[in-house]
């Protein structure tokens, strides 16, 4: 069942082996053994295959899906489009310690161009540099991710920030920072507002009014992690005039934004 079902769900997505093996980070000829039944996915392949194909386990184990109705693909496939609250699984690898508490995995600047197809990927995540910090809580997970540029001021050019994983987008509080991992430019850190609902996109903003808004929609973002803290060799200048002035552009080039999208909406 598992061979046919996997066989099925990539010639209806319309993708080839090759396609569905980078995009899953797994060889060609594995693929093409879990397809024709000469090997069986692991637990941790059968995972990755179940949130890329948007199709549980049990489905995906369990039942002919070929046989699924139109009207339920439908569903399945308006849920991977817009399914910010992670009611459908979200993968996170993470590592633990000698005493099974989660790592901080830390992503080095290196390892950055590989962290949008390895995120997954228990044995990418595996090798990555880790570390405790006592004050954060055991409870939840954290990640450290590299920052260049200067468009998040007091953050500078080369401090490392640490997030919070969001599995529920809905909790993103509007005007926030958070690091945001997409499909086309990787690791981005920017103050983010949800736009969903209106039009299903999140808009980025950076701090430094340099730097114009844009929006990004929410199919091609893969993981969103909430500000934390963040680690920096330098002091950022103490200026309250300027962080006003920042903020009050921001709030200016957001409006601005909405007043464009309101103009190019037709009526």
């Amino acid at each position: 069942m598992i061979s046919q079902n996997l066989k099925f769900l990539r010639k209806q997505s319309g993708r080839s082996q090759e396609d569905v093996s980078q995009e899953l980070s797994i060889k060609r000829t594995t693929l093409s053994g879990y397809e024709n039944g000469s090997a069986e996915p692991n637990t941790d392949n059968l995972i990755r295959i179940s949130d890329y194909y948007s199709v549980s386990l049990d489905e995906l184990l369990r039942r002919d899906l070929s046989l699924r109705s139109e009207q339920d693909w439908g569903k399945a496939n308006d849920l991977r489009q817009v399914d910010v609250s992670g009611a459908h699984l979200r993968i996170i690898a993470t590592t633990v310690n000698q005493d099974n508490v989660d790592n901080i995995e830390l992503v080095p600047v290196k390892a950055c161009a590989g962290y949008t197809t390895g995120y997954a990927d228990p044995d990418y995540i595996r090798v990555l540099p880790t570390f405790q910090l006592p004050f954060l809580s055991p409870n939840k997970k954290y990640r450290t991710f590299p920052i260049s540029g200067d468009s998040m001021p007091p953050v500078s050019n080369g401090s490392w920030v640490t997030g919070e994983y969001l599995q529920n987008w809905n909790f993103i509080r509007n005007g926030n920072p958070y690091i945001v991992i997409t499909k086309d430019e990787g690791i981005v850190f920017k103050i983010v507002y949800n736009q969903v609902e209106d039009n299903g996109t999140m808009l980025l903003c950076s701090t430094n009014p340099a730097y114009e808004p844009y929006e990004i929609a929410v199919e091609s973002i893969q993981e969103i992690w909430k500000f934390t803290h963040y680690i920096s060799s330098e002091l950022p200048e103490p200026n309250l005039n300027r962080n006003e002035l920042s903020s009050t552009v921001l709030q200016l080039q957001r409006d601005v934004k909405k007043l464009q999208n309101t103009l190019r909406t037709p009526r």
